[in-house]
């Protein structure tokens, strides 16, 4: 019988890790291909992707947000064109899809959004007046809900692009600054162009920012299991917290939702995991603002119910009326 396995007996082709084109996706990628090759001691090679979300000019909360960027990544997997897939987890929609698994989240990057903004600017800097771009409603909820706490005439913008192209509105002038996941400038070496770091007090990320997802078919066993080597039990635990709230809110990843599961340490034992969670309207005239503590969950299920239960209290206080559309 033949074992036809990516890390069956015979094999020695490398393994074809499917990944978006950007710049972005493919220095992420080249990370977990490095460690992948550690781990199995294979040849990765990274095969480029060309997914719906890289290729509409649309708004994301147009488009659907959810899955835009994944489906080609899935369809390729299923199909057996390549072994596995690294995706930002927070473009993972959070139903589990038949036939793949979730083999890996690493060890998460910074979770928190950063101001890449003129002259140098924090966000504190910045005069009445000046124009903000993001093309999440979440950021500008957030945004939005900080200027009027604070008196300030900013105006958010909404851009889509990739990293050159949204610095590039700033370095032109035409925009004051941008906001992006700093994760996503860290993997790519451009902290260096960060003006500020934007504390979670006062902008909440995405569920599950600065985490990658590696994915693979669930009939690949032993793949699922070298990959699962890879899988930090801190960071699945919290980003299963923060997407457990995101799918009982039934919102898509293009709602204005934001979520961080943080660990609290007592010495050095770490021994809870809080959860906050954040809805607004996008003018950031309403948040709903709450947050839920308790014991490092040991289980899926556990980390699953935190979020759950964050979410409920969440609704409770009229979270529904502030998503506009929601995920059916």
């Amino acid at each position: 019988m033949t074992d036809n396995s990516p890390l069956g007996a015979g094999a020695t082709k490398p393994l074809r890790l499917g990944t978006r084109r950007s710049k972005l996706a493919m220095a992420q990628s080249g990370l977990v291909a490095e460690a992948v090759t550690e781990v199995t001691g294979r040849a990765v090679e990274l095969v480029e992707i060309t997914t719906y979300g890289d290729i509409s000019r649309e708004q994301l909360a147009q488009i659907g947000g959810t899955g835009v960027f994944v489906a080609a990544l899935r369809e390729a997997l299923l199909r057996g064109d390549v072994d596995f897939a690294v995706h930002s987890l927070k473009d993972l929609p959070t139903a589990q899809h038949e036939g793949l698994v979730l083999a890996a989240v690493p060890v998460r990057e910074d979770p928190r959004d950063a101001l890449v903004a003129r002259d140098g600017l924090t966000l504190e800097q910045l005069p009445s007046g000046s124009r903000i771009g993001t093309g999440s409603p979440r950021r500008m909820a957030q945004l939005n809900a900080y200027a009027r706490a604070h008196g300030l005439g900013i105006e958010t913008v909404p851009i889509r692009g990739n990293v050159d192209t949204r610095i590039g509105f700033v370095r032109s002038g035409e925009l004051d600054a941008v906001v992006l996941a700093a994760a996503g400038l860290s993997r790519l070496g451009r902290t260096g162009e960060v003006t500020d770091f934007l504390s979670v007090d006062t902008v909440l990320p995405a569920p599950g920012q600065g985490a990658l997802a590696i994915e693979c078919a669930a009939s690949s066993a032993d793949l699922a299991a070298a990959l699962a080597e890879l899988d930090d039990p801190y960071t699945r635990a919290a980003v299963t917290a923060e997407r457990a709230l995101l799918a009982a809110l039934e919102a898509g990843c293009s709602a204005p939702v934001g979520a961080l599961a943080d660990l609290l340490a007592d010495g050095q034992a770490v021994n809870e995991l809080r959860l906050r969670g954040v809805v607004g309207s996008t003018d950031g005239s309403s948040l709903v603002q709450l947050s839920t503590t308790g014991p490092v969950p040991t289980s899926h299920d556990d980390a699953a119910a935190l979020g759950r239960e964050l979410a409920a209290e969440m609704l409770a206080k009229g979270a529904a009326g502030l998503m506009g559309e929601r995920a059916l």
